[in-house]
């Protein structure tokens, strides 16, 4: 199927490895024109060795001016932006009582300012041009306990966001919409981290509680954000998919 993508450009924030290094690669080989940010400056020049096309931007994006720097270097580079994946995030702390405040706002920073942040960005650019795509990925955790509460908090806050954003930018002619991962397995993660250190226990969590019986993979996110990316999905708007293999408990 082609998703007309071909000459897009995109922006994937975290996106130099695991989910986010799949979405860049869904993107690439839809033939639009991908650049990705993340901390990690040697994770990101592997990836632009594996891909020539691709630009790399190398920054803390829990700063607020680092952010701006990197969208304003991607404009100068790509002329304009039609898709930013909002994909940077991490999990920080263990029960509320033993998390600080301070790591809280840690986690809403990385997992929702910085969102927020380049999407306002984003915003004025895609409404220049009457179009554009926002891709948000949150958790099913966003939604349900289960994960650490820093994470919870920042993923449902990126959830309620997406649908207040998306109801302000259809006017302009701007989608938005998320996904909410349930467990992905990949070398990167701590999914796979608790399988290495654990592994009968793990696999009996993937069988309690995942009615499809598996890991989910990177590119299964990845093929749903390039979906979301192309009219194909014209009339998406505001929402944030499940994309768990039936793990969340919510029917929404």
């Amino acid at each position: 199927m082609d998703l007309n993508l071909t000459e897009k450009t995109a922006l994937v924030t975290g996106g130099s490895r695991g989910i986010g290094k799949a979405i860049a690669e869904g993107l690439l080989a839809e033939g639009v024109k991908v650049g990705i940010c993340a901390r990690g400056k040697e994770d990101l020049e592997k990836v632009k060795q594996e891909y020539d096309g691709i630009s790399i931007y190398q920054g803390d994006l829990t700063d607020g001016d680092v952010r701006e720097k990197i969208f304003k270097d991607f404009i100068v580079d790509h002329g304009s932006i039609d898709i930013l994946v909002n994909n940077a995030g991490g999990s920080n702390g263990g029960s509320i009582e033993e998390t600080s405040v301070d790591q809280f706002r840690e986690a809403m920073e990385l997992n929702f300012h910085s969102a927020v942040h380049f999407s306002k960005l984003a915003l004025q650019k895609m409404k220049e041009q009457k179009q554009g795509n926002i891709i948000n990925i949150s958790s099913i955790y966003g939604r349900e306990s289960g994960g650490k509460p820093t994470y919870n908090s920042s993923k449902a806050a990126l959830i309620s966001f997406t649908k207040a954003l998306a109801d302000e930018a259809i006017q302009n002619g701007i989608r938005v919409n998320g996904i909410a991962p349930g467990a992905i397995l990949h070398p990167s993660g701590n999914w796979q981290k608790r399988l290495d250190e654990n592994p009968e226990k793990i696999n009996q969590f993937v069988k309690d509680e995942i009615p499809a019986d598996r890991f989910g993979k990177v590119e299964e996110i990845a093929d749903v954000v390039t979906f979301l990316a192309s009219e194909r999905a014209s009339w998406v708007v505001g929402a944030t998919l499940n994309v768990d293999g039936g793990q969340s408990y919510s029917n929404s």
